[in-house]
């Protein structure tokens, strides 16, 4: 019944939104013509890869600045909850919608990391962004690690991984505890085949519903569906494969800057110990806080805790960074 419940809602949602399916784009809510504008605090604007494509970012407050990278299939909504609060304590947070995702532009390639990473690295150039702190949920956690990598951290001054997928998921030789290639496999396969109600059904997990540290209202899943929807498929699939086949061991080893990593451990999105915990061992100089009871989606049901353990990490690198 909730299942029923919800797609109807989506589809009725997306039609009475005015969303284009074929571009992922809002009509009528703001206007969504392309801008090259650089202006630090533009409500709505886009900026131009290099390949053409255009990706829609968000920028609200100022002060020191906050670059919110998301989670895979999602928008930069995803991150409202964290960047209204951040926004008013002071820092300028930033948010973009990955290529394929959101109101970005929609190819039909360039979803492997070094894209994305490049991406990331023309967001905090055009932009002029200095001495980032660097925030990815999920997938969103291997752009961060492939950001460093190819353009080193001369922008950056910290970094959070939140429920992130790294360092490495797909089951092999060297990773027996990972995740068998079949699962991936049949992930992309349901997509292709029904993805609304993949995600329907994938939903409420991801929110932790029945979890007695977890209470998501159903417009709030609802919400989080819609978001995925207007991806495009290719977008979708395509990502998966990246975020499930790509091995970040050997370059999180070289990470410099101070980082932060929270996880959830009642994540089956991204299995603590398999992630988190393993990425916190792999780089130098990190930190990892776990929330008990916590979903991959703890962005939402632990909003309160991410917030403040956010503004914690970042007020307290800034404060040791001026006393030396």
């Amino acid at each position: 019944m909730y299942r029923r419940n919800l797609l109807k809602s989506i589809i009725t949602g997306v039609a009475g939104a005015g969303l284009a399916p074929a571009r992922g784009l809002f009509v009528g809510a703001e206007d969504n013509r392309p801008s090259r504008s650089r202006g630090k605090h533009s409500q709505t604007a886009f900026i131009e890869m290099a390949d053409g494509t255009n990706l829609f970012y968000r920028d609200w407050g100022k002060g020191k600045p906050v670059v919110f990278v998301t989670g895979w299939a999602v928008s930069s909504e995803m991150w409202e909850y964290q960047m209204a609060y951040l926004s008013g304590q002071g820092l300028r947070c930033v948010a973009y919608d990955r290529r394929g995702h959101g109101r970005s532009g929609q190819p039909g390639y360039g979803y492997d990391y070094d894209t994305l990473a490049d991406d990331l690295a023309k967001v905090i150039v055009e932009l002029d962004l200095r001495e980032v702190t660097l925030v990815g949920h999920s997938m969103g956690g291997g752009e961060i690690v492939r950001y460093l990598s190819r353009h080193g951290a001369g922008y950056v001054s910290r970094i959070v991984l939140v429920a992130s997928i790294t360092p490495f998921l797909l089951k092999t030789a060297d990773n027996p505890e990972g995740v068998d290639a079949s699962y991936f496999e049949g992930l992309r396969k349901a997509l292709a085949k029904d993805r609304p109600r993949w995600l329907a059904e994938a939903a409420p997990a991801f929110f932790g519903a029945g979890l007695p540290s977890c209470s998501v209202s159903p417009e709030m899943m609802q919400w989080g569906v819609m978001m995925c929807l207007q991806s495009s498929l290719k977008a979708t699939i395509d990502a998966c494969r990246s975020f499930a086949e790509t091995d970040f061991r050997a370059e999180m080893r070289k990470i410099t800057v101070p980082a932060l990593i929270i996880h959830g451990d009642k994540d089956n999105g991204a299995a603590l110990d398999l992630t988190g915990r393993k990425s916190a061992n792999l780089i130098p100089r990190s930190q990892l806080k776990v929330y008990e009871g916590a979903p991959h989606g703890l962005f939402i049901t632990h909003m309160d805790r991410l917030n403040a353990d956010l503004l914690a990490f970042i007020q307290g690198h800034a404060a040791k960074s001026m006393n030396g």
